[in-house]
């Protein structure tokens, strides 16, 4: 009887040791996630999420939250897979702020009372660019058209064909990227800062709309963070530098939200959705320890089999 019942309990010791390594990997990959956004000038994303404070109250974050079903969470997850260069061919019109992905719809309202950064024409812009990890990449910089008008959709023709600035590979400085540029001279008004920024280590491509006020004739007066319809002109503040890569905040920064696990990309002519793939950063601690973890427990489970099956 104890043989009968031994060969069992062995095959079942050894099935739990061989599953328990997949259950700890596949935690801790979701745990490896890596993302990003601009938090100066701040971006759309950013400001409407929990951690963008008193922006995230403005009229025009409540309804992007209303139009999204959700709050913007996952601020620093906003990217689309397998679009390699090809952006005006992947997001269509009136899609460019939400990078076409459902989760983020909301952030595609064409309002003048977005919260706004005030920036001087022709003057010296260094933006910080948020990420939990390295990620080698191009960060692209647009900035609307003279024209532009924030109560339409933004479309791609409001876009130069090429960037203002270009930047590719920057360091990784306290928890973000610092990326500087001069700034276009003939700017006015509200405009939008349109930032890609397109991995080299992933496949993922990430897209942002910071909306910006520049000083000068014509200027059209910004909504302050916490504004809306009828807000003041005075300029909003800058947000806080992003996050460290360790998890840390930096000084004065705020400790972000985890970002939700999204769903897998999707390539060729169908809706892209986000991807969930940090191939090329290296693994990071808790993966490493939870692969360490599983190689411990797949080695005790076959040793128990082994004993059991000897009785």
């Amino acid at each position: 009887m104890t043989r009968t019942t031994a060969r069992p309990t062995a095959l079942r010791a050894a099935g739990a040791a061989a599953a328990a390594p997949l259950l700890l990997l596949s935690w801790a990959a979701g745990s490896a996630q890596a993302h990003g956004a601009p938090t100066d000038p701040v971006s759309r994303v950013y400001a409407c999420s929990p951690q963008g404070g008193g922006a995230a109250g403005s009229a025009a974050c409540r309804a992007a939250v209303a139009a999204n079903g959700a709050p913007f969470t996952a601020w620093d997850d906003l990217r689309v897979s397998g679009v390699g260069g090809r952006d005006r061919q992947v997001i269509p019109d009136g899609k460019l702020c939400s990078g076409n992905l459902p989760a983020y719809k909301g952030l595609d309202l064409a309002r003048t009372d977005w919260p706004s950064t005030r920036l001087a024409p022709g003057g010296r812009l260094t933006m910080t660019y948020a990420s939990t990890i390295a990620h080698a990449g191009t960060f692209k910089l647009y900035l609307t058209k003279p024209g532009y008008d924030p109560a339409r959709p933004l479309k791609w023709s409001d876009l130069p064909t090429r960037p203002f600035a270009e930047v590719t590979d920057p360091p990784l400085t306290n928890g973000a990227y610092h990326i500087g540029a001069k700034l276009p001279t003939d700017r006015t008004g509200r405009q939008m800062l349109y930032t890609i920024w397109q991995n080299s280590s992933t496949p993922d491509t990430y897209y942002s709309c910071s909306d910006v006020v520049f000083s000068g004739p014509g200027a059209k007066p910004a909504a302050t963070a916490a504004g809306g319809a009828g807000a003041s002109a005075e300029p909003s503040r800058s947000a806080p530098a992003g996050p460290s890569a360790a998890g840390s905040t930096t000084a004065g920064a705020k400790r972000p939200v985890s970002a939700a696990p999204p769903s897998e990309g999707a390539t060729g002519g169908s809706t892209p959705v986000a991807s969930d793939t940090d191939a090329g950063s290296g693994p990071s601690a808790p993966l490493m320890a939870g692969g360490a973890a599983a190689v411990l427990v797949l080695t005790g489970g076959a040793a128990l089999a082994m004993r059991l099956r000897g009785r």
